[in-house]
C-alpha cells in the first residue's frame, strides 16, 4: 500500500472512533503503519525547510499510533523470566545483529513502532517509546528516556538520566526534536515540543519546557515559546542551568530566585564535536 493510501486509511479509521475496532482491515492498516515507523519510512515529524520551525508534524501518524492503542487488547508478555502486561499491538521490539544496533544487556526496552538506526548504542537501562525516531550514531545512555514521537538526530548523545518528553495528543502538537550532533547532559529534561538545534550542548541538569524562558548572554536576548512556535534553542548554543532573582514581593524579601537556563557561549569551528562538556564550560 502506498503511503498516501495508508494515510487515508489511518485518517478514516481514526475518525471512526470506537467503531474502528469492528473494521476487519483496521489491524492490517495499523501494522503497516507500525512497520513503516520501524523502518523510518514514515515519521511523526519530518524535516521541512519551508516550515516555520523547519519541521512538519505528521498528525496522521500520531492518529495511527493512537489507533494502535484503541485496537490493542491486554496480553501477557513474558520476557527474560519477568512478567509484563501491555496492549498486544505494542510488544517490545526484537533486534538481531544485522540491524547494527547495540542493545546492551541490562533491562533496556524499545517499543514497537520506534525507529532505531544503525550505529545507535543503547546502554541499560533505557527506554525508547512508540513513534520515536533515533538516528544513526546516537547514544541513549543509562536511565535515559526517549518519549513517544520524539525525534533524535544523528550522533546525539543522551547522557545518563536524560529525559526527552513524548507527546501523542493533541495530534498536531510538536514533539520534542533534538537535531544532529547535540549533546544532552545528565539529568537534563526536554519537554513540551522544545526544539534543540544542531550542535547545541545542554549542560547537566538543564530543563527546557514550553514555559521556560532562556537567557542568551551572548546576544542579549530572551528566548521564549510563542502561541505559534515552541521554545527553540539555537544552533551550537551552550546552555547551562542558572537562576534569576525575584525582583518584588515576598520573593524579593526572602532573597529567592527562580530557575533560568542560560546560553553562555556558542560552539565554533574550533570546537570539535568530540570536545567534552567540561572543556566547553571550563
Amino acid at each position: 500500500m502506498s503511503i498516501q493510501l495508508l494515510r487515508e486509511n489511518i485518517e478514516r479509521l481514526f475518525a471512526a472512533g470506537s467503531a474502528a475496532t469492528e473494521d476487519p482491515n483496521a489491524i492490517e492498516a495499523f501494522l503497516e503503519l507500525r512497520a513503516a515507523l520501524e523502518s523510518g519510512e514514515v515519521r511523526a515529524a519530518a524535516p521541512t525547510p519551508d516550515a516555520p520551525t523547519g519541521w512538519r508534524v505528521n498528525a496522521w501518524v500520531k492518529q495511527g499510533i493512537l489507533l494502535g492503542f484503541r485496537l490493542g487488547v491486554l496480553e501477557n508478555m513474558p520476557a527474560a523470566g519477568l512478567s509484563f502486561v501491555d496492549k498486544h499491538t505494542y510488544p517490545a521490539r526484537q533486534f538481531t545483529a544485522s540491524a547494527g544496533v547495540r542493545l546492551v544487556p541490562g533491562g533496556s526496552s524499545v517499543r514497537s513502532g520506534a525507529y532505531v538506526a544503525r550505529g545507535v548504542v543503547c546502554m541499560p537501562p533505557m527506554y525508547i517509546n512508540a513513534g520515536a525516531y533515533v538516528d544513526e550514531g546516537a547514544m541513549v545512555d543509562s536511565h535515559a528516556l526517549v518519549g513517544s514521537c520524539a525525534q533524535i538526530g544523528k550522533r546525539v548523545h543522551l547522557s545518563a538520566a536524560a529525559q526527552i518528553g513524548g507527546v501523542l495528543e493533541p495530534v498536531n502538537a510538536n514533539p520534542v526534536i533534538i537535531e544532529d550532533d547535540v549533546m544532552v547532559g545528565g539529568n537534563c529534561g526536554v519537554y513540551e515540543g522544545a526544539i534543540v538545534r544542531k550542535g547545541a550542548v545542554l549542560a547537566a541538569g538543564t530543563i527546557l519546557t514550553r514555559g521556560t524562558p532562556v537567557y542568551d548572554l551572548v546576544n542579549g536576548a530572551i528566548l521564549r515559546a510563542t502561541a505559534e512556535l515552541p521554545l527553540i534553542i539555537p544552533e551550537n548554543a551552550v546552555v547551562v542551568p542558572g537562576s534569576r532573582a525575584i525582583g518584588k514581593g515576598h520573593g524579593q524579601e526572602w532573597g529567592l530566585s527562580l530557575y533560568a537556563p542560560v546560553i553562555v557561549k556558542y560552539r565554533d569551528d574550533k570546537t570539535s564535536l568530540s570536545t567534552t562538556l567540561e572543556e566547553l564550560l571550563r
